[in-house]
């Protein structure tokens, strides 16, 4: 039997055994990578460049992307590089930095979800005290609280998956390192470990997931007694985002790691990882900007720019 001592690398799920499917993958998974790439750099772009989205929304935001932009180039461009050069294998050093990287950005995605829950509560519940309780400074030490909470948890997790003894070889039936499939590569007695950790993520996590729903829940009453139904619709059209973008990633995350033993399958786990790991860090980018008036237009005027100075550069090419 191995063990973690002897073990240099790890075998990553194949998608496919013919070469035509392999480069077919890899086709698609790039087309995945780069609309990620675009509608989140858009985002960055267009927050960081106009002024008037220097507010604590528009903040939060910037930083959702950063941390999408992170998830997903966590998990595609690896396999991308599989399908492509036709191999299975990820360095132990590779599997354990993708194990502490999924779960400091997904957790500090979380993390940033329940501040971003709280800015929609302050800014429609208490809209007279927003700029003192979510001035500069306060979104900064959130915004970091977020990030570094996500680092301490990621090293937690990777440490502890990784100090286990592994005796059931080194194949992962996933097309990326993820904690439930080290753990089953873990000697049987030792997979116990596991558990108090996740006791306390579970505690943590539905801490979480409660303030998310007080602050919705406090957000509705407000908003049903608004006076106005311009007033509602303002309200709904900066909220319904937040709150799809939310069920999107709670719903792919608890389906992958909460789905009863008996749904659990190669193929379904490996559909459900590709859910959690790829449509969220798509989809944000076009959540937000499909109801939000305001930064649509911004994204606007950053196209046009870019095809100014592309066009402007080809002009300066042709003379």
């Amino acid at each position: 039997m191995s063990n973690s001592s002897s073990i240099t690398e790890f075998l990553l799920l194949a998608f496919a055994d013919t070469r035509e499917l392999q480069l077919l993958h890899f086709a698609l998974f790039l087309a995945i990578y780069l609309a990620a790439l675009l509608g989140n750099g858009l985002i960055l772009t267009t927050v960081a460049c106009d002024h008037r989205l220097h507010t604590p929304m528009y903040f939060f935001l910037l930083n959702l992307a950063l941390l999408d932009l992170g998830c997903i180039s966590t998990t595609l461009p690896k396999a991308m590089a599989n399908s492509l050069w036709d191999t299975r294998a990820i360095s132990y050093a590779g599997c354990a930095a993708q194990v502490f990287l999924i779960v400091f950005l997904f957790s500090a995605e979380y993390f940033l979800l329940t501040v971003m829950s709280y800015d929609r509560y302050v800014a429609i519940c208490k809209p007279l005290h927003y700029g003192s309780l979510l001035g500069s400074r306060a979104c900064a030490q959130m915004a970091a609280a977020a990030w570094g909470s996500g680092v301490l948890y990621g090293l937690l997790h990777a440490a502890n998956s990784f100090s286990l003894p592994l005796c059931q070889g080194n194949a992962v039936d996933q097309f990326f390192c993820e904690i439930p499939q080290i753990l089953k590569l873990s000697c049987t007695n030792s997979y116990l470990r596991e558990g108090g950790l996740l006791i306390f993520s579970s505690v943590l996590f539905l801490g979480c997931f409660a303030s998310i729903v007080l602050s919705y829940l406090q957000i509705f009453r407000a908003v049903l007694r608004m006076p106005s139904e311009q007033g509602q619709h303002k309200a709904f059209s900066t909220c319904l985002p937040h709150l799809f973008v939310v069920s999107l990633f709670l719903s792919t995350v608890f389906f992958a790691y909460l789905k009863p033993p008996s749904l659990s399958s190669p193929s379904l786990d490996l559909v459900v990882a590709l859910l959690y790991s790829v449509v969220p860090p798509i989809f944000n980018p076009f959540i937000y900007s499909m109801r939000n008036k305001e930064l649509k237009r911004a994204i606007r005027k950053v196209i046009t720019w870019i095809f100014l100075k592309i066009d402007t550069f080809l002009l300066f090419l042709h003379k």
